[in-house]
């Protein structure tokens, strides 16, 4: 599909979700004054037109120069009020589609009996306006109070046949750390101070530390400096990493930030594992850290396992760093001996449920294992739920997580 076409199909999009919800709107101010309703008609649409207008122009007419923040915050603008629009339109779709079989019946009955039928139509629009404000507030509340809202959480991981040398050693993992993405550094050093609190023996990061480009980390290259260990750090890369969500001049401009990103995890000091290993010694026995580039179920798969592998066999336990966790069912369980993999990628979608007992996101119907911990078969897989955001720039229910795990022999 070409760029034309993709234009008018969402121009199309915003159109029709606009005129069902401006439908609910005006059913909800039918009583006010005309000069009234005429205002806030005018006001109503001046919003579509600006960004449609401001659609074409960053997309098809802003030149190269343009920030990609730019247009990363008129995105955010345009999926938070159409997203809230949307709730509404199809509740007043639903409603009124539902209203018109009873009220047809009705009719049929009793023709008389206008009246009900205004008033359950008023009463459809303004609950249509309400859901859509109030989706609008949910995701405000998201970027005001959760976007940053850091959590510790602390997991025991079970390994069988782990030496008593490692036995209580504790190991951090972050995840998507997104860093293009992020508008508040001194709430970003906060969550590195949650994490250098801990003082973990070993730090996991789990891939995707841009949005697209190695410039991205300029900002924030001192702030994840400071995400050190006693027994090293230990990263991989994740799908954003290779770039292949933006615009290169070349395929050698790609590579080179390529190059450059894996040169930044190295300045930083983290040792980045691409499709290899490493062992951790103590007392003469060795612990197996296993890293891979992203491979993943519909997205990127560069990684190699196998080769990753190759050489592991004296390791007592193996630890796998994969960014997706589809990965996991895919290559790693019952195929092959690694006894627990740690990845990220999902974000738990950045918004969810997560209260004792019960758990949503729209995140599970893409990935069965999406959050937290799982085991199946002696093998586990623990899904962080990420560190920074992509797109929406907040999060709702599903907050940022620093994970520190306890290893456990049994």
């Amino acid at each position: 599909m070409n760029r034309t076409v993709l234009t008018i199909l969402v121009i199309t999009f915003f159109i029709a979700v606009d005129y069902f919800f401006f439908k609910a709107l005006k059913d909800s101010i039918r009583n006010f004054q005309a000069s009234t309703q005429r205002w806030i008609t005018l006001g109503y649409w001046a919003i579509p037109v600006i960004f449609i207008l401001g659609f074409i122009y960053l997309f098809f007419l802003a030149p190269e120069t343009t920030s990609p923040k730019v247009k990363r915050y008129f995105g955010v603008a345009v999926f938070m009020i159409y997203s809230s629009k949307m709730i509404g339109a199809i509740v007043y779709l639903l409603g009124n589609g539902l209203n018109i079989l009873k009220n047809t019946g009705r009719k049929i009955i009793r023709p008389s009996s206008t009246e009900s039928i205004l008033t359950r139509s008023e009463f459809i629009a303004k609950s249509a306006m309400a859901l859509g404000v109030t989706q609008f507030g949910i995701l405000t509340y998201g970027i005001l109070s959760g976007a940053y809202d850091y959590r510790v959480r602390r997991v025991s991981l079970p390994l069988k046949g782990l030496p008593k040398q490692f036995h209580g050693m504790t190991l951090a993992q972050l995840s998507d750390i997104h860093s293009g993405s992020f508008y508040n550094k001194k709430a970003v050093n906060g969550g590195i101070d949650m994490l250098l609190a801990e003082k973990p023996d070993v730090v996991f990061f789990t891939g995707d530390l841009v949005n697209d480009r190695a410039t991205e980390l300029q900002e924030y290259f001192d702030t994840f400096k400071r995400v050190q260990a006693p027994l090293g750090v230990f990263s991989t890369l994740g799908n954003h990493d290779y770039g292949d969500y933006a615009s290169w001049a070349s395929p050698r401009a790609k590579q080179q930030n390529l190059l450059n990103l894996m040169e930044g995890h190295r300045l930083m000091g983290w040792d980045l594992l691409m499709d290899e290993n490493r062992s951790i010694t103590l007392g003469g026995e060795k612990l197996g850290i296993i890293g891979i580039q992203n491979w993943g179920a519909g997205f990127t798969q560069k990684g190699d396992l196998k080769k990753a592998l190759q050489g592991s066999e004296e390791f007592t336990n193996k630890l796998l760093l994969s960014h997706d966790p589809s990965h996991w069912r895919a290559q790693v369980l019952g195929q092959t001996d690694i006894d627990a993999a740690f990845a990220g990628h999902t974000h738990g979608m950045q918004f969810g449920i997560e209260i004792p007992g019960f758990r949503w996101s729209p995140a599970q119907y893409r990935y069965k294992e999406w959050a937290g911990m799982y085991e199946e078969n002696g093998q586990m897989l623990y899904v962080n739920r990420g560190f920074g955001f992509l797109g929406y720039p907040g999060r709702v229910g599903i907050l940022p997580e620093i994970t520190i795990f306890t290893l456990q022999a049994v």
